[in-house]
């Protein structure tokens, strides 16, 4: 609720935290949704070092002016869809996490034992089948200061979000889709609930609930105040859809180390390698691609990416037929942990190798659409392309003309965007309760 500094009326503001493939980022909106700040930073470490993300936030936070920090009321977190790590009940990480690109293909058969075929826990790209190699090395090891009963699986977002909270309990809806989580039906799917392993799952919430204050640890460490309201966020696509805000008909594309298609449904969608999420009351489906700039980034730096892309002639097609993953194993548009790679042969120019690659890249999107569109999506007008790579124009017109489809371009609309707004919401509906802070959950 606004509160009054020397006679004037002071809102509070809403923080979105960004836990991308590259790094954190976060932005700072007001009350009527203006960006009053935005930060950046690579992660201290390495995607899959837990004390690396919660370092890297302290860090951007703290960098903030204290005007603002001081003001803020909310904060919400999204994260990479599928990067999990096993912990204690205390948050305390029991080795690093596996990334979201880590297919596990010797899970096959437990994955079928546990839960249904075609749905997004079924492959052995997904979150269920990095639990299943975190949970073999663990439960032999089951010695010591930890047991089964001491054990959570949490992913990037919400193992962070627990650290704010200083309560690991609670997962969000969208980040657990992949570990087994039934959105329509509510509860966790086929068997899950049965294994001896049960109480590591998380007690799951929808998108956009006030979960309470900021811990005192962590309102000090990061330098905010101790009412803030922590807000559950979504994946790192999701909060790219909802800064984007699409309308009816628009497919949201984001260019970022991955290459990550979204489309609002009206009927939720189920396959291997799909994700189907409810967002702001509506079906959202999509599916990433473990290619994207990641494979750019293998042979060109930033300075050489724009130097070469403003050489290609988009009119001109290369001749070059690339797979541009970036190792083997592919999560979407097709499914397969054991699909190759194609970067040969690579031509004398660098500027037609380039072309090759984004014509690539070009494809396995328009494939991407052209799955969903399979899969009883409906048709697309056009395309909104977010993330670091929209910010190429002669990738854009390869892209458009691979898709078929006018191809927008919005760099400036990160996800970080989209998970302020998002904690702004949750901040207005929850103001008329904020008279005083809730206290913090209890640990069960």
């Amino acid at each position: 609720m606004p509160s009054r500094r020397g006679g004037a009326e002071i809102c509070p503001l809403a923080m979105g935290v960004d836990l991308g493939s590259s790094g954190i980022r976060l932005a700072v909106i007001d009350a009527q949704g203006q960006v009053l700040a935005e930060r950046a930073t690579a992660y201290l470490g390495s995607l899959d070092d837990p004390a690396g993300w919660q370092q890297g936030l302290i860090a951007l936070v703290q960098g903030l002016p204290a005007q603002l920090r001081h003001q803020l009321g909310a904060i919400s977190l999204d994260g990479t869809s599928g990067t999990l790590l096993a912990c204690r009940s205390d948050g305390t990480p029991l080795g690093p996490a596996l990334a979201y690109s880590l297919a596990c293909p010797e899970q096959a058969e437990a994955l079928s034992a546990l839960v249904p075929a075609g749905c997004a826990a079924a492959s052995v790209s997904g979150s269920l089948a990095r639990a299943l190699r975190l949970l073999g090395p663990l439960a032999r090891e089951r010695v010591g200061a930890w047991s089964a009963t001491d054990l959570l699986l949490r992913h990037q977002a919400d193992w962070l979000m627990g650290w704010l909270l200083g309560d690991w309990r609670w997962g969000e809806e969208g980040n657990n889709l992949r570990l087994g989580w039934d959105l329509r039906q509510q509860h966790w799917s086929g068997e899950l609930k049965r294994q001896a392993w049960a109480a590591a799952l998380p007690e799951v919430v929808s998108s956009g609930t006030a979960l309470g204050p900021l811990a005192p640890g962590s309102a000090a460490a990061l330098g905010l105040p101790g009412s803030c309201l922590v807000v559950a966020g979504s994946t790192d696509a999701n909060a790219a859809v909802l800064a984007a805000d699409p309308a009816p008909g628009d497919g949201v594309t984001v260019l970022g180390t991955t290459l990550v298609l979204k489309q609002f449904v009206t009927e939720p969608m189920a396959a291997p390698g799909l994700s189907c999420h409810r967002l702001g009351g509506r079906w959202l489906v999509g599916g990433a691609s473990n290619a994207g700039g990641g494979v750019l980034r293998q042979f060109f730096n930033d300075a050489e990416l724009e130097r070469l892309s403003r050489q290609i002639d988009p009119s001109r097609p290369s001749g070059l037929h690339y797979r541009p993953l970036p190792s083997r194993g592919e999560r979407f548009p097709v499914d397969d942990p054991d699909l190759l790679p194609i970067l040969e042969p690579r031509p004398v120019s660098d500027v037609l190798f380039l072309q090759g690659l984004l014509e690539g890249l070009a494809r396995i999107e328009a494939q991407g659409w052209a799955r969903l569109r399979q899969l009883g999506a409906p048709p697309l007008r056009r395309v909104i392309s977010l993330g670091g790579g929209a910010r190429n124009p002669q990738w854009r017109q390869l892209r458009q003309l691979a898709i078929g489809l006018p191809v927008l371009s919005r760099p400036g609309l990160a996800p970080a965007l989209g998970m302020a707004r998002l904690a702004l919401s949750a901040l207005t509906t929850a103001a008329p309760k904020m008279e005083e802070p809730a206290p913090p959950p209890e640990i069960p």
